[in-house]
């Protein structure tokens, strides 16, 4: 019976993806379940896997684009893995007979036979020391360093040649997308960045008291993000057009709070969203943080994960970032760069006192939001994260253990 393996809808605006990488070969007999290719769509890499057990015929080729619906390969359930597996024994032992004849034979690498015929070297004076005495690359450089040391003696004239190459490889249709969008923000939005700075003690003395505690309890660590997130929402109330978008002739106030979290992962950076985040604790932010980290660390982020957001949150001080202008990810109309956190010597109450400093920008799009509403949305965040207990948990320390869930 022949299988035919489709091409699955990603998201319902997906219409196209590209055939990324093919995990196995042409003719291979493949296992079902057996993840056999990785297709990239507009938002994220998705894996497809075999349906049946069977031989396997490839439809299209690394690189191509596929529309939704479209035939990526057929399985043939029918040939048994026996059969398969015969005729690649008698494969390979024809191809070992092949082999046989040309060990020993000095084969030049295609990187070895250009050195050799830029620089006019006979084969015969090189040894390989590849398989089956082929001449690597190596082998021609070795040869070229020796040659020059037994013909200068004064080592401080000596000058090896440096052998410069480039890679080029094909951008993925992830990074092109990315790149489309990123472009689309510069000529689309009228972008503008404002900054603060905000002393961290408060957050930390919090943490150092209460983050083993909180571990034990919940299984999640009691990160910054979770203070900066409700940090948020509290300026989103105070300021709605930084929770609003432009769309055509109008502007879209949302009464909700999804909240994307710039994660960085194995294939670049994802911005999967926290929904709901106004209605979750300090608790449920950092489980849903951990949550949406591990699924894009482990590949199985999905489109339906960063699917809308209406404000955004980037940590840079994760890199090292001291300052940044973040990039709004548009439709969006703001992001908030958090950055890295330094003791820096500041004035408190006329005296000079080390404090843990970091600086934050927010990026806005100029068009619905004015400077006064950014400056005070971003005025906002630092009151909240300087003075924690009053304006996250109701005024009181007592009232820490029950935020925290304790």
């Amino acid at each position: 019976m022949i299988i035919k393996v489709k091409v699955p809808s990603p998201g319902e605006s997906i219409t196209e993806v590209e055939v990324s990488t093919w995990l196995v070969k042409n003719g291979d007999y493949v296992n079902k379940g057996q993840t056999i290719a990785e297709i990239d769509s507009d938002k994220a890499t998705l894996e497809i896997s075999a349906e049946e057990n069977g031989k396997i015929t490839l439809m299209v080729k690394k690189g191509e684009r596929v529309k939704v619906g479209d035939i990526l390969c057929l399985i043939d359930s029918s040939k048994e893995k026996t059969k398969v597996h015969k005729e690649k024994i008698v494969h390979e032992q024809k191809n070992h007979v092949e082999k046989i004849s040309s060990i020993n034979l000095k084969i030049p690498s295609p990187a070895a036979k250009k050195i050799l015929k830029e620089k006019n070297i006979s084969i015969e004076s090189i040894q390989g020391t590849g398989k089956h005495g082929r001449i690597t690359k190596e082998d021609c450089i070795n040869h070229l360093e020796k040659n020059k040391r037994s013909f200068i003696s004064n080592m401080d004239r000596f000058v090896p040649t440096i052998y410069r190459s480039k890679t080029i490889t094909p951008l993925s249709s992830l990074r092109r997308k990315l790149s489309e969008r990123l472009i689309h923000v510069k000529n689309q939005t009228a972008s503008l960045t404002t900054f603060n700075e905000v002393d961290m003690l408060e957050i930390f003395l919090i943490r150092k008291k209460y983050k083993d505690f909180f571990k034990k309890k919940h299984g999640v660590n009691l990160g910054f993000m979770s203070f900066f997130t409700l940090s948020c929402i509290r300026a989103l109330k105070l300021y709605p057009d930084v929770n609003a978008m432009i769309s055509g002739k109008e502007k879209i106030h949302f009464e909700y709070y999804d909240i994307s979290i710039a994660i960085s992962g194995p294939k670049g950076l994802m911005v999967p969203v926290i929904r709901n985040a106004e209605h979750l604790s300090f608790r449920g932010i950092e489980q849903e943080i951990y949550k949406l980290s591990t699924r894009v660390h482990d590949g199985t982020i999905s489109i339906d994960d960063m699917t809308g957001g209406t404000f955004t949150i980037t940590n840079g001080g994760v890199f090292g970032s001291m300052l940044s202008t973040p990039i709004i990810n548009p439709p969006q109309s703001a992001i908030l760069g958090m950055h890295k956190i330094m003791e820096r010597p500041v004035v408190i109450n006329g005296s000079i006192e080390i404090r843990p400093i970091m600086y934050l920008a927010l990026s806005y799009d100029h068009r619905i939001i004015d400077g006064r509403e950014s400056v005070g949305f971003l005025v906002s965040v630092k009151e909240s994260i300087e003075n924690p207990i009053k304006f996250l948990m109701e005024g009181s320390e007592k009232n820490i253990s029950k935020k925290l869930e304790l």
